[in-house]
């Protein structure tokens, strides 16, 4: 059975949204963020004022729950750990070497998140010539730097990675200026980057456009809602990167209070929106 491709949409040159014709009559819809989240396209017959969902198969459903369920809680968790070492260094009691244990902690879980979603892009079912999703085979890893969500998540792990160096060196102690801005101060400017840059792709793919110059608000798409609050968080921690750089003459932070704040609001903002992706996952009724 062949399509008849009616319109493709996209970013640039990604493609974020697909409709066909489809040989019994009617169109499909395929979206690059609800295949990948739930695992469903959807189907409208012909004059019909609305469509249905057609999910994958029940392996594909099975992986992209469980897969969420990692991330999700990951991000929760890692979020929950930031703003707990936030909030020790602006307010507790604790040394620098406590607050660097927890953040070191939450980092891990940032980082298992952020594989859980690569994860999810790499096996997320692929849309197939007759209005249906195909299952592949499992992989724990691809190369597919054409395609939005992909190259999303591969640039959200690669800046959880490169957070850990930055949280791995915090533990170091004697450092002289110039090392601390080097090993502490630049990976942690190059990770928040690299969370920009991914949620800037993420904006492309739920908009089906790059959200310039004005962002696209689409409100009641709950996968708007936790591509914006994680991007407001990348943000925040932003902020609290350059509020941390160390001054070469006086050897102090610009502003240790701006710091301590962006980490742990953009910490809760993370939380939050770990917790609204969780809800973004198929329905358990879902099947093929």
């Amino acid at each position: 059975m062949g399509r008849s491709e009616q319109r493709g949409e996209g970013a640039g040159p990604f493609t974020t949204r697909l409709t066909w014709a489809l040989p019994e009559g009617g169109t499909a819809v395929w979206e690059s963020r609800p295949a990948r989240k739930r695992g469903t396209l959807t189907v409208r017959a012909e004059g019909a004022a609305e469509g249905r969902l057609r999910t994958a198969g029940t392996v594909s459903l099975v992986r992209l729950r469980r897969l969420n369920t990692v991330a999700a809680v990951s991000f929760c968790i890692g979020g929950l750990l930031f703003a707990l070492g936030g909030g020790l260094s602006q307010f507790g009691p604790g040394s620098p070497m406590t607050s660097a244990s927890i953040y070191f902690t939450g980092g891990l879980f940032f980082t298992a998140g952020g594989y859980a979603s690569l994860l999810q892009a790499i096996n997320t079912p692929r849309r197939a010539d007759h209005g249906v999703l195909l299952t592949p085979g499992w992989r724990w890893w691809s190369y597919e730097p054409h395609r939005i969500d992909w190259l999303s998540t591969f640039v959200l792990f690669a800046g959880t990675l490169v957070f850990g160096i930055n949280l791995l060196d915090s533990f170091l102690r004697g450092l002289t200026v110039q090392q601390t801005n080097r090993l502490i101060w630049a990976p942690d400017m190059i990770g928040c980057t690299l969370f920009l840059i991914s949620g800037h792709l993420a904006f492309g793919e739920v908009c089906h456009g790059w959200p310039w110059p004005w962002p696209c608000l689409h409100t009641r798409s709950l996968g708007w809602w936790i591509v914006a609050i994680n991007q407001f968080g990348s943000w925040l921690f932003l902020i609290s990167a350059l509020a941390a750089f160390t001054r070469p003459v006086t050897g102090s932070q610009i502003n240790t209070g701006t710091a301590n704040w962006g980490t742990l609001t953009g910490a809760l903002c993370f939380t939050v929106g770990g917790v609204l992706q969780y809800l973004e996952r198929p329905k358990p009724d879902e099947s093929t």
